[in-house]
């Protein structure tokens, strides 16, 4: 697998400047991000069924795998009982190889930071990796994660270092807290997302539950 190849996808979206052009930069990339993403070790998509399992007992559904891309995390739920999951991602070429793992119940196109499609707390959880990231969704994308996630749901994310500080995270999570919408229930230490490149490149797990 070519390194360089896979690392000039990365920076690819890393550096997008506007939703199109992430688009755009995930339509090129849709066919090889499954094998180039596994050539860097990438583990987030299936780390993330792990913090799922801890605090949402197979059965109690619906969840949403917020930014799915090509469904990586889908297979990985399905094999622990969990049976009804949608998808949202912003990219028709990642959604059409998402449903063509036959894991996902619901997948709409839709992009973090705007109006998301589903009525207040319908989801009995929301998860997200890899989508708080450089060039990505902003913060503000987690109060409309809060208002579709169900009172005494969860809502499950990660988060990357270099966006944490100044994307204005904890300034979010701060004031969904003040106005009784979640409460805090974990926070991993910072750790690689990448097993083979990338050693700088950390992420947090948060987990909130909603009110």
């Amino acid at each position: 697998m070519d390194f360089d190849k896979a690392n000039a996808s990365l920076d690819t979206v890393y550096t997008a400047e506007n939703p199109e052009a992430l688009k755009a930069a995930y339509a090129e990339w849709a066919a090889t991000y499954d094998s180039e993403t596994a050539s860097l070790g990438y583990l987030l998509p299936f780390l993330i069924p792990a913090w799922v399992a801890r605090y949402v007992p197979a059965g109690e559904g619906p969840l949403l795998d917020a930014g799915c891309g090509t469904g990586l995390s889908g297979p990985q739920l399905k094999a622990l009982g969990y049976t009804d999951i949608a998808g949202l991602d912003l990219s028709d070429e990642m959604l059409k190889i998402a449903s063509g793992r036959q894991s996902y119940t619901d997948l709409r196109k839709a992009m973090l930071g705007g109006p998301l499609p589903w009525a207040d707390g319908h989801f009995r959880a929301v998860f997200s990796t890899g989508v708080f990231t450089m060039g990505h969704a902003p913060a503000s994308g987690l109060f409309e994660l809060a208002r579709i996630t169900r009172k005494g749901g969860h809502a499950i994310f990660t988060v990357r270092d270099k966006v944490f500080e100044g994307g204005g995270f904890q300034e979010v999570f701060d004031g969904l807290e003040r106005q009784g919408r979640w409460k805090p229930v974990e926070q991993s230490p910072w750790f690689r997302c990448y097993a083979i490149a990338e050693p700088d490149a950390l992420v947090r797990t948060f987990v909130f539950e909603v009110l």
